[in-house]
């Protein structure tokens, strides 16, 4: 695997306490390290929820003790803090209660009273909200963290790294086998899980071309073949180039040597004409490549790169002999964007800047880079520095002055790739390494919810500044106000995760953030274009603040209605400084449109099945630049398949494979609902009950990657691809099965009014070329995911099928040697099967055959 940049650690830190645990620090280690935890997800049909609660399941913490407890333990010694990414309903103990912290963060205790013995194991039955339908729903790093002594993790809950797949696993976590019980929360939700025999009609179904003969990926809009013998380019060619600076497409150039192409001195000619109103289309191009060289035209610098880099896929697939080839390509749509949530978990720079490669390479244009949430702070802020130092950290700190709490199984100690933020040089960075790529960084903090880590962070700041004697400083950026004595929950668990925008410091605190946001981008070369707000999801907060009855009275507003004011206020802020603000659909959909300014994005993530459609046409008909992101196909966070060992939370979808991201339709929503069935595998309808008007459009796709349950860079690359490229082909390639969109339509599922048969066409065209690229990704360090292959056993033959052509499979009988599978082969024993990368280096995980 890949040598991540190694983070800044705090040692592990606890508030003082006037109790200090019995036992010494040296016996607290040896239980952390004897002691075995087991968390099983037991049911997700109980049948009877705690309270009456609908939608519930059960799961059980099995704890043992080690053998021998130090003689002065004491039942005080064993608080044990854990991530439950649920709301705890009742704890069912005789020994043992648990307390929610904050968000996720709950401690587990022994009652008062309660003995425990060394040897002994104790079951813990935990009643929770929702399901988990994964074993990756569990987060690891339980810690025990006494009083006066430092936290340590319970060894056994540590993840760990599967040498074979690269995959993260949980030791800890129990088998989840029984797919009565774990598949689905409620009699009326269809969902299966993808079974080895599944899989094998699935892949059938769909099914996959020969070898392709052009390999470009997105599809471009034609592609001809030209008579003549192939051009040689493993000697070089000779580069001309006018009408661009050589700088904005260097990488590019670096990409069409890296293909095969043996330099840029000598050889054919390859000459570059970017000639702007020369009748192409912003980011289109034309190659034209014969016998005497090859020609590029294009009418800006973007599209002289996507050009190179579309050549570059051909080159390297042709192995440096291009025959002829004549190519036309304009994008679909001029917003196709990538947001990586940062915030939640940190992702190096490395990671940022290897991701920025590989969306030239697929011709997407914007990151949206997600630095602030309610679990971390990601960039560094020289007004305010708390903001990264303790904003960027996750440690056992109750008193939060040196690091947030540790929420998502961050553990106790403040290390590891979960921790961490970009200096200001790294984002400079980040921005040079995006302009000279042609892709645009949108920059955002959610706000005015989640916004925890820049609360505690400013609060730290308070009391820092307090202790100095200087009261008015620790004032200016204040968050929150002592006397608000609002109670609320947001969606996450928090009660004190949104800022008071009722408050002068919170708008100072805006200001100076973009500020120096603003600062830097002007640094490195490129304005502040767009700056993302969130503005999603925001709690009931406001009601009793002292600051904000003040205002309402003065105003006639209600609690509800203080959050379109804070997003038009800031809004108004960012147009006079000649920033376009951006923001998620549900908040912006709250503002008074002709209070916004002219020019606004919105991000679409209401659910296709639940008014996400007539959300997108809605901001659509605004006039603002509408981006759908919604997350029954976008988030790439959820598991690609129904499977209890796949990673990603579930609530936006429970199958986001790559069929489903090529087949889905951005500019015809609706139509939608003909191949997708909702979150429990049902076909439903969608009625397009609020029309786009005439001349609006829908402008952009962005696919996102939120990192609650993505711990690594590994995991962000495992979760992006290869369904992002599935993503970046629909935004820029319009399919020819794609129904033209028609206001008023309604659809439902399997009507027909999708030309099924032309869209399996389609795919076994990309899945053949995606055969290619799982090459293509394999050298360039890409941890993807290789999907298991499917499989059945047919009078004692095992057929297998892989998802994409040419992934090499492998099988092995009994838990003896892995084979190759080349063809139907006789067995007689228990079959595991998995595919293999490649380049021989991974293996996707293994799966059992009719077990």
């Amino acid at each position: 695997m890949k040598l991540k940049v190694a983070l800044f650690a705090f040692a592990a830190m606890t508030a003082p306490a006037q109790v200090c645990a019995a036992v010494s620090q040296d016996e607290l280690d040896r239980i952390a390290r004897d002691m075995d935890l087991r968390f099983t997800v037991v049911d997700n049909q109980p049948g009877k929820c705690p309270d009456g609660a609908g939608g519930c399941f059960l799961s059980e913490i099995e704890l043992r003790l080690p053998e021998r407890l130090p003689q002065r333990f004491a039942s005080e010694d064993l608080p044990i803090y854990f991530s439950l990414v649920a709301r705890l309903q009742r704890v069912d103990s005789d020994l043992f209660e648990a307390d929610l912290v904050n968000g996720d963060l709950h401690v587990l205790r022994p009652k008062r009273g309660a003995r425990l013995e060394g040897g002994r194991t104790y079951r813990i039955k935990l009643w929770s909200a929702g399901h988990f339908y994964s074993a990756y729903y569990p987060m690891p790093n339980f810690y025990l963290a006494p009083a006066g002594l430092g936290a340590r993790v319970i060894a056994a809950t540590r993840p760990v790294v599967d040498p074979e797949t690269g995959l993260e696993t949980l030791p800890f976590v129990g088998p989840m086998t029984n797919e009565a019980k774990l598949a689905t929360g409620s009699a009326d939700d269809a969902t299966t899980w993808r079974t080895p025999e599944r899989a094998y009609a699935l892949y059938a179904r769909n099914g996959a071309l020969a070898k392709p003969d052009v390999a470009i990926l997105p599809t471009p809009a034609t592609v001809k073949r030209l008579q003549g013998a192939p051009l040689d380019l493993r000697g070089g060619v000779r580069l001309r180039l006018a009408g661009a600076d050589r700088g904005l497409l260097q990488t590019a150039l670096n990409r069409l040597v890296a293909s095969g192409v043996g330099g840029l001195d000598r050889g054919p000619e390859l000459r570059i004409d970017v000639a702007p109103g020369a009748g192409l289309a912003a980011e289109s191009y034309r190659i034209a490549a014969t016998t005497a060289g090859i020609r590029i035209r294009a009418a800006d610098a973007a599209g002289a790169g996507h050009a190179l880099r579309s050549l570059a896929q051909q080159v390297a697939f042709e192995e440096g002999r291009l025959r002829p080839i004549e190519i036309a390509d304009a994008p679909r749509l001029p917003f196709r964007g990538l947001h990586v949530d940062v915030a939640r978990n940190f992702h190096s720079k490395a990671e940022i800047l290897l991701l920025l490669e590989q969306m030239a390479n697929y011709k997407l244009n914007r990151l949206h880079l997600h630095l602030g949430d309610d679990e971390g702070w990601r960039l560094e802020i020289k007004t305010l520095p708390e903001l990264a130092q303790v904003g960027g950290f996750r440690c056992h700190d109750p008193s939060e002055t040196r690091c947030l709490q540790p929420q998502l199984g961050a553990g106790p100690d403040g290390n590891g790739p979960v921790n961490g933020y970009y200096s200001q040089a790294d984002y400079l960075e980040i921005l040079g390494a995006a302009t000279v790529r042609g892709i645009e960084v949108i920059p955002s903090f959610d706000m005015p919810g989640h916004s925890r880590a820049a609360i505690r962070s400013m609060e730290a700041r308070y009391r820092r500044l307090s202790a100095a004697g200087d009261r008015a400083g620790a004032e200016l950026y204040r968050l929150v106000e002592p006397t608000d004595k609002t109670r609320y929950r947001s969606i996450q668990n928090y009660d004190d995760n949104t800022l008071n925008v009722c408050l002068d410091s919170t708008y100072r605190f805006v200001d100076t953030v973009v500020g120096e946001l603003a600062t830097l981008h002007r640094a490195a070369g490129v304005p502040l274009k767009t700056y993302h707000i969130g503005a999603d999801e925001t709690a009931g907060a406001w009601s009793e603040s002292p600051a904000c009855k003040t205002l309402m009275a003065s105003s006639g507003q209600e609690p509800k209605q203080l959050g379109a004011m804070f997003i038009e206020k800031v809004a108004a802020s960012l147009a006079a400084k000649d920033i376009e603000v951006a923001g998620w659909s549900d908040g912006l959909g709250h503002t008074d449109a002709k209070k916004m300014p002219r020019a606004v994005q919105s991000n679409i993530w209401g659910s296709l099945f639940g008014g996400g459609v007539a959300e997108a046409h809605d901001h659509a008909n605004r006039g603002w630049r509408t981006v759908i992101s919604v997350p029954n196909v976008t988030y790439l966070d959820s598991p690609y398949a129904p499977d209890p060992m796949e990673r990603g939370y579930d609530w936006p979808s429970r199958d986001s494979d790559t069929f489903k991201a090529f087949a889905f339709m951005p500019e015809n929503l609706a139509a939608n609902a003909s191949v997708m069935q909702d979150l429990q595998s049902r076909g439903t309808r969608i009625d397009d009950k609020t029309p786009l008007r005439a001349g609006r459009r829908i402008e952009g796709l962005q696919g996102q990657i939120w990192s609650e349950t993505v711990r690594s860079d590994d995991q962000v690359e495992y979760m992006l691809f290869p369904r992002l490229i599935a993503l970046a082909e629909r935004a820029w390639h319009k399919g020819d099965w794609e129904p033209a969109y028609t206001p008023g339509a309604a659809y439902a599922f399997g009507d027909g009014k999708v030309n099924q048969a032309a869209l399996l066409q389609d795919w076994r065209r990309f899945a053949s070329r995606m055969g290619v690229h799982q090459a293509f990704l394999d050298d360039a360090g890409i941890d993807y995911r290789l999907a298991p292959p499917g499989g059945r056993i047919e009078a004692g033959m095992l057929h297998a099928n892989s998802e994409f052509p040419g992934t090499p499979i492998e099988y092995r009988e009994g838990g003896g040697a892995w084979r190759s599978y080349t063809g139907p082969v006789a067995v007689k024993d228990a079959v595991e099967l998995r595919t293999r990368s490649p380049n021989g280096r991974r293996a996707s995980r293994a799966v059992p055959l009719g077990q």
